[in-house]
């Protein structure tokens, strides 16, 4: 279950933690009115399920998808609450079946040659790079190029507006992730600042 196809471009993807419901809503609505129409919602939370849900229901023009999925139990819930793709930052084996039996386009996660050789294997050009920044970030990227050109990645993990660029100038490099787009608040949602901040982020990007 390749995600390439669905994730085709989609440059940037904000990487966010629900912590209440009420907030998934309003969030993916001030990144949509910023010009982004994906998200991760990442299973860092107890709303995570329901945020995923919501987002769905509510916000037909956002592409939404379950991030930090590690199992085949979560892949399965996340498909059921409306997630049309999932991120892992990793793999295994029960997890790609998992994706493969669910129809859910999944972007496992590989830090590794090694790693990301059996997953193109198994079919996946598309595959996430965790942590970026902290395994190698573009120099990693740089050197996968050369042996392993059929692969695509989705990096994130320590990515910040001024890196935007650089990444995405990757010929490998398909999208990125990050978190810096919806800072965490227990308050109520900066919708402007979202907004805004999802602004920048696509002017910074390189144009197709």
């Amino acid at each position: 279950m390749d995600a390439t196809e669905l994730m085709t471009g989609q440059r940037i993807v904000p990487v966010v933690v629900i912590e209440q419901v009420a907030h998934a809503v309003p969030t993916a609505q001030a990144l949509l009115d910023g010009g982004l129409n994906a998200i991760e919602v990442t299973l860092r939370s107890d709303a995570a399920l329901d945020a995923i849900r919501e987002i769905a229901r509510h916000v037909p023009g956002m592409l939404v998808g379950a991030g930090s999925v590690r199992t085949a139990q979560a892949l399965r819930e996340v498909k059921d609450a409306g997630a049309r793709f999932a991120v892992s930052p990793g793999h295994t084996d029960d997890l790609l079946r998992a994706a493969e039996a669910a129809q859910l386009p999944l972007v496992p996660g590989a830090a590794t040659p090694a790693e990301a050789m059996g997953l193109l294997d198994r079919g996946y050009g598309l595959q996430k790079l965790f942590p970026a920044e902290v395994v190698g970030g573009i120099d990693w990227l740089r050197a996968m190029a050369g042996p392993l050109p059929e692969i695509c990645f989705f990096p994130t993990g320590g990515i910040r507006l001024p890196q935007v660029e650089s990444y995405l100038l990757q010929p490998n490099v398909a999208c990125i992730g990050g978190t810096w787009l919806t800072p965490a608040s227990n308050g109520e949602i900066d919708q402007n600042g979202i907004r805004d901040r999802a602004q920048e982020a696509l002017a910074a990007a390189p144009a197709l």
